[in-house]
């Protein structure tokens, strides 16, 4: 499949049934935000390379090594008049393409030739992303207020190389 090939659309809506999309940027930090964007990164269990977060209670772990945000989510909100912009929420990757709404906790994603990740949980927002949001209120993207505008957190099941470009899918169970 070429990169940024959409395999399959649905007929719920345009954020539904799309299955394939692509990473428009890696973002790293030496701990906060925002994320800056790389050329490239390792993605492994322990996180992305180069990363760090300064508070290890909420952020980083197995659990969320991996922070994603949809890149129409962010161009919503620049459109709402906030001053957001890839990794200013402090997402490790920011992707376009994929059906946001069906990349939920339990979903896999593959990204470029081999990393796979499964997102276990939404992103809660928090008072040092609060700069992204005109008003400070970063509870813009939080997904229990405003579904679908959350960042996704994940875990990596298969570590690769990940770069602005790669081809994202989003997998069916039967597809691993």
């Amino acid at each position: 499949m070429e990169r940024g090939t959409s395999v399959r659309r649905g007929d719920a809506g345009d954020d539904a049934g799309i299955d394939a999309g692509v990473v428009v940027s890696v973002n790293i930090s030496d701990g906060g935000v925002p994320k800056y964007p790389v050329p490239d990164a390792w993605v492994a269990a322990s996180g992305v390379d180069g990363d760090r977060q300064r508070n290890l209670e909420y952020h980083g772990g197995p659990d969320r090594a991996v922070c994603i945000f949809a890149a129409e989510v962010i161009e919503r909100l620049r459109d709402e008049g906030h001053p957001i912009a890839p990794g200013s929420t402090g997402e490790n990757l920011t992707v376009r393409g994929l059906g946001w709404a069906r990349v939920v906790p339990g979903a896999r994603l593959r990204v470029g030739a081999a990393t796979l990740l499964q997102i276990t949980a939404y992103a809660a927002p928090c008072r040092t992303i609060a700069a992204s949001f005109s008003d400070r209120r970063s509870g813009r993207i939080s997904q229990r207020r405003h579904p679908g505008a959350s960042r996704v957190y994940a875990r990596v099941l298969v570590p690769g190389r990940v770069a602005p470009g790669d081809a994202v899918w989003l997998l069916e169970p039967a597809e691993l």
